[in-house]
């Protein structure tokens, strides 16, 4: 059988009709009385993948409440894919935005999207699999921390992604391109709590899921900062039974990927604990994990950042100079204890995900040893009120001013110049310019 035949079977285009499933399998999703979908965790669904046959695929896919959309929706979508929607270039191939709502297609939920375009001719075979690996995962997982994957098109020779539309982008611009704000540590801390969380959801799986590519770019965030993983391109079912690890070929990201899965290919949940502290380290310090820009050893953040990790007298030596010392002691100490534990060179003496998540959320809570910042004058709100009075006594003033020339010169037409000078004798100017604003001395806030 063709591969495309087989695809098109795998997802329900053709073949077989799809067989109910057990009753054993956990539903998609539950009903709402409004038709919508209750949230819910699901993760045991990918229990035996490596195992299902194409028919059992496509009936699992069945239950995602995936939509298969055609090339034309996804191209009224993103306005033919124009240069004003292009949002980027990954791996994977260029992202474009989008909207969807009931017009494209019935039920539809309105709202933004990213549609991500597989360039087949250039990734070929190992494209067409990290693109089905996402549908795969991404259809069968649900988490308030993985990102949540609408659809996909699957139609002739064209592989897309649709995923909701994360409007803050990827941590990585926010950690290393802009160049105008900074995030500030409470941010920081959020990130790395939601994306732990990610990973602790996919390490608990009945079947465990290897993330494989854990890296600042594939960390999104919405519109408050909420971190979501992203691009399961490369992830893996771990080990079953008795097994202690998977034997695979080294793929992911210098800088990021475990050494003992680099020296031997094997690969356990313990790969993707390092590559969270490798991204720690990044939040903490403002570095990238290579940097070829820098000196010597201060090319590879791990090798350098070590010393410091050690030794907390030392801390403020590392951290990023972005902050301007704008978060608390004992909270960086805590996440930098975390990051030494997770960069472990020995696997099993990292701690999991579920470990990492106790540590560090309670440091979200730790803001009483934060540095006063530089204090700037304001008006405050004795001085503020007084003032509005004064704008709006002028204000009223002026327009009875205007009336009354207005009126003065109707009567001057008439021999009745005298109207003029009793009108601004009486008038409102007078009182406004009088009221004076009480003394008060300017008060202080933190910038």
């Amino acid at each position: 059988m063709g591969l495309r035949k087989r695809l098109m079977r795998c997802f329900g285009f053709g073949g077989e009709e799809a067989v109910p499933e057990e009753k054993q399998e956990p539903a998609a999703a539950e009903k709402r009385p409004g038709g919508g979908a209750k949230p819910k965790l699901r993760r045991l669904s990918t229990a035996n993948l490596r195992s299902l046959s194409l028919q059992d695929l496509s009936r699992k896919l069945e239950t995602t409440r995936l939509h298969a959309f055609t090339l034309d929706e996804l191209k009224a979508a993103t306005k033919n894919f124009s240069a004003a929607n292009f949002l980027g270039e990954g791996g994977f191939g260029p992202v474009y935005k989008g909207f969807v709502d009931g017009r494209l297609r019935p039920g539809l939920e309105p709202q933004h999207v990213a549609v991500k375009y597989l360039d087949l001719e250039s990734d070929g075979v190992q494209g067409h699999r990290e693109w089905l690996a996402e549908v795969v995962y991404l259809g069968m997982l649900s988490h308030p921390h993985l990102v949540k994957l609408v659809g996909f098109c699957n139609e002739d020779d064209q592989r897309m992604l649709v995923y909701e539309y994360m409007p803050r982008g990827s941590l990585e611009n926010h950690l290393f391109k802009n160049l105008l704000a900074s995030l500030p540590w409470s941010t920081r801390l959020k990130i790395a709590v939601g994306a732990a969380k990610g990973l602790a959801f996919l390490h608990e799986a009945e079947t465990p899921v290897i993330y494989r590519d854990f890296k600042a770019s594939n960390i999104l965030l919405d519109s408050d900062y909420t971190a979501k993983l992203s691009d399961f391109g490369l992830a893996k079912e771990g080990p079953k039974g008795d097994a202690t690890h998977v034997t695979t070929r080294v793929m992911g990201t210098h800088g990021y990927a475990a050494p003992e899965y680099i020296l031997t290919g094997h690969l356990t949940a313990r790969s993707d604990v390092y590559s969270f502290g490798v991204v720690l380290l990044e939040l903490l310090t403002g570095r990238r994990s290579v940097d070829k820009r820098r000196r010597g050893r201060e090319q590879n953040l791990v090798d350098w950042a070590r010393p410091y990790l050690r030794r907390a007298d030392r801390l403020h030596r590392f951290m990023d100079p972005s902050l301007e010392s704008q978060y608390s002691s004992r909270a960086a100490e805590a996440a930098a204890k975390v990051a030494h534990q997770c960069l472990q060179s020995v696997p099993k003496a990292r701690p999991t995900m579920r470990d990492v998540v106790a540590a560090l959320e309670p440091l979200l809570a730790l803001d009483d040893d934060v540095p006063m910042g530089p204090f700037v004058f304001t008006v405050g709100a004795a001085e503020a009120a007084p003032a509005r009075v004064v704008a709006g006594v002028v204000e009223a003033a002026a327009a009875a001013a205007n009336a009354n020339e207005e009126e003065a010169e109707a009567g001057s037409r008439q021999g009745k110049r005298h109207v003029m000078s009793a009108v601004h004798a009486e008038s409102p100017l007078r009182y406004a310019s009088a009221v004076k604003r009480p003394e008060s001395p300017p008060t202080l806030s933190r910038a």
